[in-house]
């Protein structure tokens, strides 16, 4: 695959945290009673900045919890080699029941990411609400699901792929687009 073009650069990235931040905020008449909680692996991060931003912004801090989806995959088969999940486990460090609780991931497609993410959370415990952070919406759902908070839109072909380098683990913040 040959990358056709960075949709985000690390200055873009910090921008759309910087909005989605304001939005929560706004949303949600401040963060009592809220809850970010990252998608393994780069929703993590993406919660942990939004995080640190919601901090400066109200100066207060807001819980963030860790969410291993792995176990709740459709496509469990397809997605591993020997055909043997690997579960990383979920930490979250706070009681989310009667919570607003905001599900942050990377990139959005075909929902069934977060589907398997909503499950988790619902054996997990009964939240007032979830709602939906993501950096980058690139369109083709496959189930009824939309992000209330999007930092880019990005329409691609099916034969496109996104692809989110974050600094904690790829040392560069860019968002890409490869065919």
């Amino acid at each position: 695959m040959n990358e056709k073009a960075i949709v985000l650069d690390e200055q873009a990235i910090r921008r759309a945290l910087t909005r989605i931040a304001h939005e929560i905020i706004e949303r949600n008449k401040g963060i009592d009673n809220c809850v970010l909680v990252g998608i393994k692996t780069r929703g993590i991060f993406i919660a942990n900045r939004l995080a640190e931003r919601i901090q400066h912004i109200e100066g207060k801090s807001i819980e963030v919890g860790e969410l291993d989806i792995t176990l709740y995959r459709d496509d469990l088969t397809t997605k591993s080699a020997d055909g043997e999940p690997f579960v990383k486990g979920s930490d979250i460090p706070v009681d989310i029941n009667n919570k607003k609780v905001i599900v942050v991931d990377d990139v959005l497609y075909t929902g069934r990411t977060v589907r398997a993410a909503m499950d988790a959370l619902i054996d997990i415990g009964r939240p007032s609400q979830i709602q939906l952070a993501v950096l980058v919406d690139r369109g083709h759902r496959e189930l009824p699901i939309r992000a209330d908070y999007v930092g880019k839109n990005v329409p691609t072909s099916l034969n496109e792929k996104i692809t989110v380098h974050l600094t904690e683990v790829d040392q560069q913040d860019k968002v890409s687009i490869f065919e």
